[in-house]
């Protein structure tokens, strides 16, 4: 597979890193992977305080498995994966341990983000556009940017996000449409009220998967993962690799999906 770089040529792209076990993913049937991932990384600072480190270290630790989870992801040929990187309710903490989330955030993108962009993912970020100092920010734009028109996995990068605000922020678009004329209020649906969440084009969620043995959704793509499978792991974050993801799918794959229906009926 190629991508068209910025001069106009057609640049291979290059393989993911093997995994040091020089394990390859399961063989899934594509009609069998889901079409969206969506990671809750959870179990950095408990990772780290059980090695006698600092919070912080568990953060700076939990990069290596993002990387991990994006070959994984990619090698097993997912279409798009989002993760849980910062929440609008993480800004509750200590304000030195929120500096050391979101700067590990932006060195992941200036570390790894042009690796991806050369693999041909496709760099999004959800999450509130008004808080985040400039630096991240403008990083968080940049990949958006330069990414955009690549065609492989799309990587969600979820920022100061929180899923009742993305869905406040629907319904308050969709209450100024219809008090302006342009929208009847007969005409607001599901689909209406979904085309006005932060990336209406992305698919829903059909697997959440969350680590460190915790079992809730934590407002996390709430709207999204309406039907999806969850797939919860006693796994810490930090030590999460593309193995256990590829557990979480062949789990996944193993299911029959019945969105409402009768068992029996699939």
């Amino acid at each position: 597979m190629a991508y068209v770089g910025e001069s106009g040529s057609r640049v291979v792209r290059p393989l993911t890193k093997p995994h040091p076990s020089g394990a390859r993913p399961p063989t899934v049937a594509a009609e069998r992977l889901p079409r969206h991932v969506a990671v809750i990384m959870d179990g950095n600072g408990r990772w780290a305080l059980g090695r006698g480190l600092p919070r912080s270290a568990g953060h700076e630790a939990g990069v290596s498995a993002i990387v991990e989870a994006v070959d994984g992801a990619l090698e097993i040929g997912l279409g798009q994966i989002s993760v849980f990187a910062f929440s609008t309710e993480n800004w509750r903490r200590d304000p030195g341990e929120v500096e050391c989330v979101l700067r590990v955030i932006r060195q992941l993108l200036l570390d790894h983000g042009e690796s991806w962009y050369a693999r041909g993912v496709r760099i999004r970020w959800s999450g509130r556009r008004d808080r985040l100092t400039e630096p991240l920010a403008g990083t968080l734009r940049e990949y958006e940017r330069r990414t955009r028109d690549n065609d492989g996995m799309s990587l969600t990068v979820c920022v100061d996000y929180g899923s009742r605000d993305e869905l406040v922020a629907a319904a308050a678009q969709l209450c100024e449409e219809v008090r302006a004329g342009t929208l009847a209020l007969t005409d607001v649906t599901d689909a209406e009220f979904g085309r006005r969440l932060f990336h209406p084009d992305l698919f829903d969620v059909d697997l959440v998967i969350r680590t460190s043995g915790e079992q809730r959704l934590s407002n996390f793509l709430l709207w999204q993962s309406a039907y999806a499978e969850l797939f919860f792991t006693d796994v810490l974050w930090p030590d999460f690799d593309r193995l256990d993801l590829w557990r979480a799918i062949e789990g996944y794959a193993s299911r029959t999906r019945r969105f409402g229906a009768a068992r029996g009926v699939g």
